[in-house]
């Protein structure tokens, strides 16, 4: 059997899609706004796996890297997604650093995302309401071991809560407001959030491609780009 072509995709069918992500809250958006197109494997069913270093300078780079990198790790169509925080007071941070804006690490994500929390507040004490303008980002990547077959950004904008209201989402969901709603992220439901966040934004244009690639996954059809070496 030959070996398919970098940057093509072979006839074979997924059996199974790894979404590229630890993150309970991140996992259940995903398979939320992705739906039943596939069997979804997360990274918690590859506990030996190396990580994935998401040292780019965009979300793009990141997501790409991530989805090449453990697309090849583990044989499976993968889709990954870097997304974050911008924030026009700070210059666009947190940015790439969003999920390790304060600098805390571990296995206990509500202390993280309170601490990235906290910083950001702290930052942002003396900025009246007007200017605390910013935005969700994300970029989403889906690859095979091959190549880069689809990618899709969504944004949405908002504004940053003097304080956090809401119990729901998580990372800055709390402290971000949406005026088109009169609340904040962490005060909407599952599909409310989805229906408008980045990430359901950048899965909804994604979703085509993915369905045409299940569908007929043509071995002559070039991907999107290659994942370089």
């Amino acid at each position: 059997m030959s070996k398919p072509l970098p940057g093509r995709m072979t006839r074979q069918q997924p059996d199974r899609i790894l979404i590229a992500t630890t993150n309970p809250g991140k996992v259940r958006e995903l398979q939320a706004s992705l739906g039943i197109l596939a069997r979804w494997s997360t990274l918690l069913d590859f506990p030996g796996l190396p990580k994935v270093e998401e040292d780019g300078k965009t979300f793009a780079e990141n997501a790409a890297k991530k989805a090449c990198g453990y697309a090849k790790a583990t044989g499976l169509w993968t889709i990954s997604d870097d997304s974050g925080l911008e924030i026009d007071a700070l210059g666009g941070l947190p940015g790439v650093r969003s999920a390790r804006f304060a600098g805390v690490d571990g296995p206990d994500r509500r202390a993280i995302d309170l601490a990235n929390i906290d910083k950001v507040l702290g930052l942002l004490k003396d900025v009246p309401w007007q200017q605390r303008t910013a935005r969700f980002v994300c970029h989403v990547c889906l690859a095979s071991p091959d190549g880069i077959l689809a990618e899709a950004s969504g944004t949405l904008e908002g504004l940053i809560c003097l304080e956090p209201v809401g119990e729901n989402g998580f990372g800055y969901d709390p402290i971000f407001f949406v005026p088109a709603l009169g609340r904040t992220v962490a005060q909407l439901d599952q599909d409310q959030k989805n229906a408008i966040s980045h990430r359901g934004k950048a899965i909804k244009a994604l979703l085509p491609r993915l369905r045409a690639l299940l569908s007929d996954p043509t071995p002559d059809m070039p991907a999107a780009g290659n994942c370089g070496s």
